[in-house]
């Protein structure tokens, strides 16, 4: 699960729109588990949500962002 998380964090961090990054995410993640991921994140208040389409990671209240994992490091590239 957490490195789910980390997935969208980046991808959040990547592109303005949330559909951008779904859209990037949807052979990588089911739309069930980004959905689930952005309602976990923003809860923890990793991330907030700044507009109708747009999602911004919470780096005020978290600090940065988590380390990325080797094995995530090729998908974060290819989004």
């Amino acid at each position: 699960m957490s490195g789910r998380l980390i997935l969208l964090q980046y991808a959040i961090n990547k592109y303005d729109s949330e559909n951008g990054f779904k859209e990037k995410l949807k052979d990588t993640l089911s739309a069930k588990q980004i959905e689930r991921g952005i309602d976990t994140l923003i809860g923890t208040q990793k991330v907030r949500r700044i507009g109708p389409d747009t999602l911004q990671n919470n780096v005020s209240h978290t600090g940065e962002l988590p380390g990325l994992p080797d094995h995530l490091e090729p998908l974060i590239e290819n989004l």
